[in-house]
């Protein structure tokens, strides 16, 4: 097989996925530039063969894709122009796929999209691959059938993921680090005020030994405070000197059509407090058993969650660790990489 993706911000779940996809083929990616807030350094290896979008023009990415000549082409979302018009002469002579993380709202927009759908999308694209079941209801207003649906297109680095969890585990088991963990950009469609208000609020309130550890950087000033810490954007191969200091994960999005952060933690072994706006709170979030959701934007709410974890006793904190880990297993690079197989020998049965 010789894979394409026409990507947009590429992220390091991705390149691993596409490193499992290239043992069953070629793959190529054309992808825009790294975003400057999440400065991702990849490691392409021998296996990916990736294409800097601004580095050509139309013509001759139309040219590349033919010289490619793929099996395949796979489409992060509807953004991009130029993309849309490059897929279009491929559709059905290759399974042609794009992508959607956004959940079925039924706002005015997505309404336009559902009628535009058929000038723009469905005469380009015969399949959709989305994350869960609220994406899928969207790819179905767009006009996609079940059988042209696929879901589990977001899949983080499991493998990485399940190590931290081995190597750390033993060492929570005996002393559960009190410490709240925040991974994410620093926007206020994060929540991050919020988040940071509440946890003030609640050290005000009571003694307590928790600190809340933040990771990433953004247009948010961080807050200051004695308990607080921030630490910057954080390679992803440096994360687990941070993780094993770490408790609980703490996801309080105002919008997040799914979030692998979570599958990350939840794979690592962390307790989880997540907003219900998060979207992957569906397939790895079993309130009670390994975290708690609360309403975006609602200080009490999350200054409530953070109470509860603060009340759990040891042992029932390592037990939402072990659930967590046991769920996050749902969704994996191999499922990933053998839905594309499947896409490209169920397109060439037809």
């Amino acid at each position: 097989m010789n894979i394409l993706f026409l990507y947009t911000e590429l992220a390091d779940y991705v390149v691993n996925c596409c490193k499992e996809l290239a043992k069953k083929g070629k793959v190529h990616i054309v992808r825009w530039p790294v975003n400057k807030e999440a400065p991702f350094q990849f490691d392409f290896g021998n296996e990916l063969k990736v294409y800097e979008k601004d580095k050509y023009t139309f013509e001759e990415l139309d040219q590349l894709i033919v010289t490619i000549n793929p099996s395949i082409i796979i489409c992060s979302g509807w953004i991009d122009k130029d993309y849309l018009k490059l897929v279009k002469p491929y559709f059905k002579k290759i399974p042609t796929v794009i992508t959607l993380d956004t959940k079925w709202t039924g706002s005015l927009k997505q309404h336009a999209a559902s009628v535009l759908s058929r000038a723009y999308i469905t005469n380009r694209f015969s399949h959709i691959w989305v994350p869960g079941k609220a994406q899928s209801l969207y790819a179905s207003k767009l006009g996609f059938s079940n059988e042209q649906i696929r879901t589990g297109f977001y899949c983080c680095s499991l493998e990485r993921f399940n190590q931290i969890y081995n190597i750390q585990f033993e060492k929570k088991e005996k002393n559960f680090p009190k410490r709240f963990l925040y991974v994410g950009r620093y926007y206020d469609f994060k929540g991050v005020n919020e988040m940071w208000e509440a946890f003030v609020q609640l050290s005000d309130e009571i003694q307590h030994e928790w600190e809340l550890w933040c990771l990433g950087t953004g247009s948010v000033e961080p807050r200051q405070h004695p308990k607080i810490k921030h630490f910057g954007f954080v390679q992803p191969a440096d994360l687990a000197q941070i993780t094993e200091q770490c408790g609980v994960f703490i996801l309080p999005s105002r919008f997040e059509p799914w979030g692998v952060v979570v599958q990350e933690y939840a794979a690592s072994g962390f307790p989880l407090l997540l907003s219900r706006e998060v979207g992957a709170n569906e397939s790895f979030l079993e309130e009670g058993k390994n975290g708690f959701l609360f309403d975006k934007e609602k200080i009490e709410g999350i200054k409530n969650v953070f109470k509860k974890m603060l009340s759990l006793e040891h042992h029932q904190l390592t037990e939402m660790a072990k659930h967590s880990h046991l769920l996050a297993q749902k969704i994996d690079p191999v499922q990933w990489a053998n839905t594309v197989s499947e896409l490209v020998n169920g397109f060439k049965k037809k």
